[in-house]
């Protein structure tokens, strides 16, 4: 089973990284706001990210388990760095600069959130509830701690701004306390009052993300602005139809009428050319990668291996169900990336130390 598990990973990772690198070379070809080397830049980093996966593969991962406030925290001082000092695209504070290299710690915040989460929940104490005093004493210890430890960094996020990192955050909490068996009593309350403040939270988004809401429920409220990128989204992917268009051949594609086509939308890109058929087999690919961390995860004997496997294909399901539902519409725009498919160096990076480390769990049965 580990073998079998280890090669479905190894596999569907290439497959991706192929698909992802077929579209970004399509993408820029026209050389029509993106430049042909994002191309080759994203082939080197893939490169690299595949020898990061074997590296961390060889890795003894309960080092992770005694680092995890320590990631944690210095996760935290960077994205109070990029706050201060980060470069600013198009209005966002997202990136630190490093020579020629930019660097998104929201990224790596994602796997901090992860680590941190399951090191707390695997030693998470149940108390026996029978006063009132008990019950705010099991709440503190199995929900509150851990919300708070998810929810600093979701604001720092959030004022970079990356409304879509910040409720990914959000959605790994929520998958990570149910699978760590935190009792319904504390849940539920906390589903419902995000669904009772949610309309409140209208007055604290940015402009650019209320028109983002706005289009969302009426594309052709603003066809020829913050609608636009959504319309021309679901004509590439319409048109492709079973088949799609072939590799050059989409016209959204090659004629610039799709904006962000090599990051956010570059699934449109696939969509056109390569058709039902081709975005589903890539959709296939994604569902075997998830698949394989939750049978990693079930096998464990460790909660710490447990948490963190099921965190890491969490991420990954949100992350592809986001930004395939964006794309299609079926979701507001919240520029989340298509792991290993968009173009992004802190991304590409960052998903492949996740799936190093869930070749490590499934190398390793570790407990304790």
């Amino acid at each position: 089973m580990q073998r079998i598990l280890e090669q479905r990973i190894w596999i569907a990772t290439v497959a991706i990284m192929t698909f992802g690198l077929a579209a970004l070379y399509s993408a820029s070809y026209q050389n029509a706001r993106v430049e042909r080397g994002i191309f080759y830049d994203q082939l080197v980093w893939a490169l690299v990210g595949l020898l990061v996966m074997f590296l961390l593969s060889r890795f003894d991962c309960r080092r992770l388990f005694s680092m995890a406030y320590i990631f944690y925290i210095l996760n935290i001082i960077l994205l109070i760095t990029v706050l201060i000092i980060g470069r600013n695209i198009l209005g966002a504070k997202r990136w630190i600069e490093v020579g020629s290299i930019n660097f998104q710690p929201s990224e790596l915040m994602k796997l901090a959130v992860v680590i941190v989460l399951a090191r707390y929940l695997s030693q998470r104490n149940t108390f026996p509830v029978f006063s009132v005093q008990s019950f705010l004493r099991s709440l503190s210890h199995e929900f509150i701690i851990p919300l708070l430890l998810v929810v600093l960094p979701m604001l720092f996020i959030f004022k970079q701004p990356d409304l879509g990192t910040a409720l990914l955050l959000l959605g790994v909490f929520i998958i990570l306390i149910f699978a760590s068996g935190v009792r319904l009593r504390f849940i539920l309350p906390f589903l419902g009052l995000g669904l009772a403040v949610a309309p409140f939270a209208w007055h604290i988004l940015k402009p650019y993300q209320k028109e983002r809401l706005m289009v969302f429920l009426n594309p052709s409220a603003d066809p020829l602005g913050a609608g636009y990128t959504i319309i021309q989204s679901k004509i590439a992917v319409g048109s492709g139809r079973l088949l799609g268009k072939g590799w050059f051949g989409g016209s959204q594609n090659q004629l610039s009428f799709l904006p962000e086509r090599h990051t956010d939308f570059i699934f449109s890109v696939i969509g056109e050319e390569w058709g039902f058929l081709g975005a589903a087999f890539l959709i296939f690919c994604f569902f075997i990668l998830i698949d394989s961390g939750l049978k990693i995860a079930k096998h464990s004997n460790d909660r710490f291996g447990f948490l963190m496997a099921v965190g890491i294909a969490g991420i990954l399901a949100l992350q592809t169900i986001i930004n395939v539902g964006m794309v299609l519409g079926l979701f507001p725009v919240v520029g989340l990336t298509l792991p290993f498919v968009s173009y992004g160096r802190s991304s590409l990076m960052i998903s492949a130390v996740m799936l190093g480390i869930l070749l490590s769990l499934n190398r390793r049965r570790i407990i304790f």
